[in-house]
């Protein structure tokens, strides 16, 4: 298992892959945005999310040429870095715009996402082809125990607001904002030693086949220059910032005209479309009989979601001016605490067959159904913005 959980090879790099061919929604995006008679958000909508797929692909094929060419040290520090970039931009593109209830969705379905869609669909891939797959379960229960973590403090602001709303004067935006902050501090101290620990003083825990940034595992293809890969992640990651602002523009027009509520969209589209490239690595490599790559990539982006992208989001709602809490709707965090669950009863034996990645599928849907039906949460007069608060949920308090 990888110490970052990434693994942003590619079989054939001079070939397209499958889903390159998804490059092509790039130019439709821009037609679709500045063409006055092609204007149409909900189109607009489907073929941004399209793009950023392919490109978020080719942002982790770069960073994995620049990781071979940095060493084992630096190159798990990029790979760290950049390995959820993708997810990360259209977060800060929707934070701007002041989508708060997207933002906050993301993050849980991200968590969600990467261990029950991308571990599910991997074990059902990889059972198909072999009977019985194992993986390092030291570096799985390890990464499964600091997802446990970091899922406590996702939860801690909603227990808070539980508890203090109970009690007169107990609640208010300002002390969940400042509570946040202080979570969002230990979060990323958190994750800075996970770095530490899983790339410097461990990183034996978390050793598996390593295979050339050209290949799984087979014959290593040529490493790409600094320059060409500097050059392809930078234009990679513009045209994400594109496609992130045309997709946080056009996403209440089309939830709109779809149906869809906000939370929903967060959850389970947003999720879906920053990690669909990672999806199809995580599946590839089960397919090949390397389950510890494939938990690798859902479980250490799961890590890297909780312990660094949500850090670095509450900071950045304060450089916009729109301060982030960390509260978000019991079926939210009933769904996180249930995924982290399940990724540590996996953990515990060392192996895995397809019927466990059907079960996986299978409460994925379920927590997808639910949420589809999820009525649109009501926002309540207490400067607070977002999905559901508990004023929401549960009766409603007088505005404070």
């Amino acid at each position: 298992m990888s110490a970052n959980g990434k693994n942003n090879d590619r079989l054939n790099p001079g070939m397209l892959q499958p889903l390159d061919w998804l490059l092509l929604a790039v130019p439709a995006a821009f037609a679709i945005r500045y063409v006055p008679a092609w204007q149409n958000e909900t189109l607009l909508f489907i073929i941004t999310g399209l793009a950023i797929i392919p490109l978020a692909g080719w942002m982790g094929q770069a960073t994995g040429h620049l990781s071979a060419r940095a060493g084992p040290g630096i190159g798990g520090l990029l790979n760290a870095t950049f390995g959820n970039a993708a997810e990360l931009i259209i977060a800060l593109m929707a934070l701007s715009k002041g989508l708060v209830g997207v933002v906050k969705a993301s993050i849980t379905g991200s968590i969600i996402g990467n261990i029950l869609l991308v571990v599910g669909a991997s074990m059902l891939a990889g059972g198909m082809r072999f009977n019985r797959q194992t993986f390092n379960k030291t570096g799985a229960r390890i990464a499964a125990t600091s997802l446990s973590l970091a899922a406590i403090g996702l939860i801690i602001p909603t227990i808070f607001h539980l508890s203090a709303d109970r009690q007169p004067g107990g609640w208010s935006p300002q002390a969940e904002r400042s509570l946040s902050l202080a979570i969002a501090v230990v979060l990323f101290i958190t994750y800075l030693l996970w770095l530490v620990f899983s790339l410097i003083t461990h990183k034996e825990l978390f050793a598996g086949p390593v295979p050339g940034p050209g290949g799984r595992g087979g014959k290593m293809d040529a490493i790409w220059s600094v320059a060409k890969a500097v050059t392809i992640l930078a234009g990679a990651m513009t045209l994400v910032a594109f496609m992130s602002e045309f997709l946080v523009g056009s996403v209440e027009s089309a939830r709109e005209c779809l149906g869809l509520t906000e939370v929903f969209v967060g959850v389970i589209i947003v999720a879906i479309i920053g990690n669909a490239a990672e999806h199809s690595t995580a599946v590839l490599a089960a397919l090949k009989d390397k389950m510890d790559l494939s938990l690798g990539i859902a479980i250490g982006s799961s890590l890297q979601i909780a312990l660094f992208v949500t850090p670095v989001l509450v900071f950045a709602s304060y450089l916009f001016g729109r301060p982030m809490s960390l509260e978000f709707s019991l079926p939210e965090i009933a769904a996180v605490a249930l995924a982290v669950w399940i990724v540590a009863e996996i953990s515990g034996d060392g192996e895995c067959n397809w019927l466990e990645g059907v079960q996986l599928l299978s409460v994925y849907l379920i927590i997808g159904i639910l949420f589809y039906f999820l009525p649109e949460p009501v926002h309540v007069q207490n400067g607070k913005s977002g999905p559901a608060s508990l004023n929401a949920i549960s009766q409603p308090k007088t505005a404070r």
